[in-house]
């Protein structure tokens, strides 16, 4: 994080650690199959050259992303991992994505063309996985496509053969019978890969979900989600998952605090007189930055001195506002969004349940406005500073205990 970044009393802190830790428990789980760290959408939000790092130190020997741009960004900053590209690159994408030895996908006659001409243009070896679309329905060539296309792969040198994957419709459902019998389906495809002496290369199916299910482990296994701290089936199902650690939290320092009375409103339509009188606190966060508008009428909470407490008002584009009740609170006090502070916890999976959901779509939507700061390291970095208090005091209407704070100036063109 530069230090331009550090100007803004918002972050989100990104536990290394935790990472490691997840990775190494789905690593155990999995083994004797290889780990894949999924690190597409910038790591689900969490950074992610950061992200490949830690889940490599877990345990992980494989990194995917979606994008050839997404790839070539890691190695541009070092990681020398092999990295598999889970869709099928544009024909612009495929010789820098040979140069930087990214291990493509196919699904299409018209790809694998494509990887052949570049390949012999650019007199570069290729490694290329096929898709077979055992059900999912979304990409993936079919079976009678799919032997084709590896059996041309399987003739010659470059591109060769690297692997043969799907991807599973009800992965994040592992009792349900159907993933059964796409992992059936793609296990049928290569065995008669093998019955005639062509190897197929890395075989998966599996992603964080199906990690639990032994059958569809396979050769090697797709975790994205679970690295991040989160179980992709409930609760009560998690089993080996109940270890996992959230490695990102979403925090900021109150930019502004005013005492205001007994039904009196805040922001846009001031839907929501207060209940008592209360200090609120201006955050300086907002749908801009991937903290959703539907936050408020879902009565999602935040945290303010380890306890939970409501919005004051509608979510803007760049700031929140907090009834932070009688707490002692002003500028520079701190507001959770996502993580713990005292005894109080609020993560991305509880807001996925208020807002209906999931959990990936939380994370990922946490932009790049955010800056992200590691902790877990030997040496982190350090946090962005709370803003400089402007006012002595809350004057004749402070909150009971509060220090200092200055008046919100917000309009409705500032938000």
């Amino acid at each position: 994080m530069g230090p331009e970044a550090r100007l803004r009393p918002a972050w989100a802190e990104i536990d290394l650690a935790a990472l490691e830790a997840n990775a190494a428990l789905v690593r155990a789980l999995v083994a004797p199959a290889a780990l894949c760290a999924v690190v597409k959408a910038d790591g689900y939000g969490h950074g992610a050259v950061a992200a490949a790092r830690a889940a490599l130190a877990g345990g992980a020997t494989w990194l995917a992303v979606a994008l050839v741009e997404e790839g070539l960004a890691l190695r541009r900053a070092g990681v020398d991992a092999p990295v598999m590209v889970l869709s099928e690159a544009p024909q612009g994408a495929l010789a820098p994505a040979l140069d930087a030895g990214l291990t493509l996908t196919v699904y299409s006659d018209a790809a694998l063309d494509a990887v052949e001409r570049v390949a012999a243009a650019c007199r570069r070896a290729a490694a290329v996985q096929v898709k077979l679309d055992t059900g999912l329905h979304r990409v993936g060539a079919s079976p009678a496509v799919a032997d084709r296309l590896v059996r041309r792969l399987a003739a010659g040198e470059t591109p060769r053969l690297a692997g043969v994957w799907t991807h599973l419709a009800f992965g994040a459902t592992p009792n349900h019978p159907f993933n059964a019998e796409q992992v059936g389906r793609l296990c049928a495809f290569v065995d008669q890969l093998r019955a005639d002496g062509i190897d197929p290369g890395l075989v998966h199916a599996a992603n964080s979900g199906a990690a639990l299910l032994p059958f569809a482990r396979l050769d090697l296994v797709r975790a994205g989600l679970a690295l991040y701290g989160y179980s992709p089936v409930g609760a009560e199902d998690a089993g080996p998952y109940s270890g996992l650690r959230p490695v990102l939290s979403l925090k900021a320092y109150a930019s502004a605090a005013m005492r205001r009375e007994a039904g009196e409103a805040c922001s846009y339509g001031l839907l929501r007189p207060l209940p008592t009188a209360a200090t609120v606190l201006t955050v300086p966060l907002g749908y801009a930055d991937g903290v959703p508008w539907r936050l408020f009428p879902a009565a999602v909470p935040v945290l303010v001195g380890g306890e939970r407490r409501p919005l004051a008002g509608a979510v803007t584009m760049d700031q929140l506002l907090v009834d932070a009740g009688d707490l002692p609170t002003s500028v520079g006090s701190e507001v959770v969004l996502l993580g713990h502070q005292g005894g109080g916890a609020i993560w991305a999976d509880e807001w996925a349940e208020m807002l209906g959901t999931i959990p990936y779509e939380v994370l990922c939507a946490i932009g790049g406005r955010v800056p992200r700061v590691e902790v877990g390291l030997e040496d982190p970095e350090p946090a962005p500073a709370p803003p400089e208090v402007a006012a002595p005091s809350l004057g004749s209407r402070g909150a009971p205990g509060a220090r200092s704070a200055r008046p919100h100036a917000g309009s409705r063109g500032a938000s």
